[in-house]
């Protein structure tokens, strides 16, 4: 143009120049040049990549078109997602037509072969294959083979899933609630709109957008640019809320403090227990007759468990650390495969029809809304005992080993909803951590807590905050007790919300900010009231959600706590909240 149009050009050039200063922001123009003439048609703010948003921002700051708050408020930040997980490659993508669709549970795209279990998704990785696991629902039981695969594919669950949420921990790919899979698990394969998979077949999904695709779609690695840095140094200027993280690893929590964490505000014990090396002992325990079988089993566990939380205080490197003691039902850990029957059976020197007998008597009808959190310490007290000092211990050590780190646990006892709970509960922990205290000769401060997760929690507030240092809004949970829906079973009906327009959101992926935003509020108020120096967070999904963290910095939270790799994605957020609130 420049050559056969000079005049126009050099007019084009001004007229660019001229609108970029009037809007400040990169333009996407479109023209004409008639007879040598420019003629300008239309402007709009230009559609940009996540990579390309990170330096047009930092550009226009560098030319004095934006100031840095204005900077980190052009920036959606749900976008950063793409920067930090693998995706298609968009060439591919486009010649791809989807199969299905389910749930983008957990943002990235992969691709490999299907297994069908846990145990195969290690072992063919192990041997160097690339594997999506495909299974009706994952369990915890399942921890070891959803690691190893490059994605997870589920026939049921919602955002909230347990598929859902590890994976995010992980940062790796994951489609959940995928109803139109007919699965055949006995047989190895399953339908999807006409096609047949079996075991060993190539599959692609994206947890972006919950799409499932046949064969193969090459993927390409995340790439963060040095924009990325710069702008997260800007959020972090002008944020108040602090950003932590939900992480149960030392290498989930280390890629969080690499990723900006300022802590962990959730840590999900009960993912300990399923390592082979710690799972029979547990297994022990669950099947013990009497206090002191227990007492042993719990035992062989205790150094595990703090070798774990002093991994856990070493990748923090000195911040925050919130360990949520055992909160799931019992029956998550027994074993179902009658080879594994039989040698819990031998190890405790039981019969196997005694063992099948405890397991059977495990089962609940619902057991989400049964014999767990805090009733599991009130039933059986040693086992919160055990986490205590091994909590304890473990701080004790890493304060030696770092004197300038000073760290004070936070113990968090889940699904509290009668202070009286919450009050047994601390006092055998406050009782066992004084002990440890006092052995040791050591000077360590503590905090006990609660989740805040079932709506009578958050009515009477004021009597659990007596008893409380801090209160952490497991919204995940409260958001099912409020509305009734089964977080693992409403995407089965929530599209028939969205077609008549009863819902806009999945409220388990956006904080209802009306319903279970109202009784939050409450809390705070009530909770605050009768102890002012009561600090508050947010642990559910809802932490990394960039509308739900605008309200937990509107209604006063000190902190949000999100998988890992939506850390930076809160980071943003809390800015962009705070620099809108002037």
């Amino acid at each position: 143009m420049e050559e056969k149009f000079p005049e126009a050009y050099a007019d084009f050039v001004k007229v660019c120049d001229l609108l970029e200063k009037h809007y400040h922001d990169m333009q996407d123009m479109e023209f004409t040049v008639e007879n040598g003439k420019l003629y300008m048609l239309q402007c709009r703010n230009g559609k940009r990549t996540a990579q390309a948003a990170l330096k047009i921002a930092c550009d226009l700051v560098d030319e004095g078109m934006k100031t840095e708050q204005e900077a980190v408020l052009m920036i959606d930040p749900r976008n950063l997602d793409t920067l930090l997980h693998p995706q298609f490659d968009a060439k591919a993508l486009k010649a791809a037509t989807p199969l299905g669709k389910g749930l983008g549970a957990s943002p990235g795209a992969a691709c490999g072969k299907v297994v069908f279990t846990a145990d195969d998704a290690e072992a063919w990785n192990n041997r160097g294959e690339k594997v999506v696991l495909v299974r009706l629902e994952t369990s915890p039981e399942d921890i070891t083979g959803m690691k190893a695969a490059q994605g997870i594919l589920t026939v049921r669950g919602g955002m909230t899933s347990h598929a859902a949420v590890v994976a995010r921990g992980m940062g790796s790919c994951c489609v959940s609630g995928c109803g139109d899979i007919k699965m055949d698990e006995e047989n190895k394969k399953f339908e999807l709109a006409g096609e047949t998979f079996h075991e060993g077949d190539f599959i692609s999904i994206d947890g972006t957008t919950g799409n499932i695709y046949k064969g193969i779609i090459p993927t390409v690695d995340a790439q963060i640019a040095g924009e990325f840095g710069r702008v997260m140094a800007w959020a972090d200027k002008y944020r108040k809320l602090k950003v932590r993280t939900n992480a149960d690893t030392p290498r989930d929590a280390k890629k969080a403090r690499e990723l900006g964490a300022e802590g962990i505000g959730l840590c999900r014990t009960e993912h300990m227990f399923f390592d082979p090396d710690r799972i029979g002992a547990f297994r022990e325990m669950i099947c013990s007759e009497t206090v002191e079988e227990r007492e042993a089993a719990l035992a062989k566990i205790l150094p595990m468990q703090q070798a774990d939380f002093e991994a856990l205080y070493e990748a923090l490197e000195g911040t925050p650390v919130c360990i949520r003691f055992l909160d799931p039902p019992l029956h998550e850990f027994v074993p179902t495969d009658e080879a594994d029957i039989a040698a819990l059976a031998a190890a405790q020197g039981k019969t196997v029809e005694y063992i099948k007998q405890v397991i059977a008597d495990l089962h609940e009808f619902n057991p989400m809304m049964g014999h767990r959190g805090c009733r599991l310490a009130v039933t059986y007290p040693e086992i919160a005992k055990m986490q205590t000092a091994a909590v304890i211990r473990a701080a004790i050590n890493v304060n030696k080993a770092h004197p300038d780190w000073h760290i004070v646990p936070e113990i968090m006892i889940p699904l509290v909803g009668e202070v009286k709970e919450l009050k047994y509960v601390k006092s055998f922990v406050v009782a066992t951590a004084d002990e440890e205290i006092a052995a040791a000769g050591a000077d360590l401060k503590y905090e006990v807590g609660t989740m805040i997760e079932i709506p009578r929690a958050a009515l009477t507030a004021d009597e659990i905050a007596k008893e409380a240092d801090f209160f952490c809004f497991g919204t995940n949970d409260l958001t099912q007790m409020t509305y009734g829906f089964s977080r693992d079973d409403a995407g089965k009906f929530l599209n028939a919300y969205y077609d008549a327009k009863i819902f806009e959101n999945d409220p388990f992926a956006k904080l209802d900010q009306v319903g279970v935003g109202a009784l939050m509020k409450m809390a705070i108020k009530l909770g605050k009231a009768e102890n002012p120096k009561l600090h508050l967070g947010i642990c559910g999904e809802h932490g990394g959600d960039p509308t739900s963290v605008e309200f937990c910095h509107s209604i006063g939270l000190d902190y949000v706590s999100c998988s890992p790799f939506r850390v930076p994605i809160a980071r943003l957020a809390a800015a962009q909240a705070a620099i809108k609130e002037g």
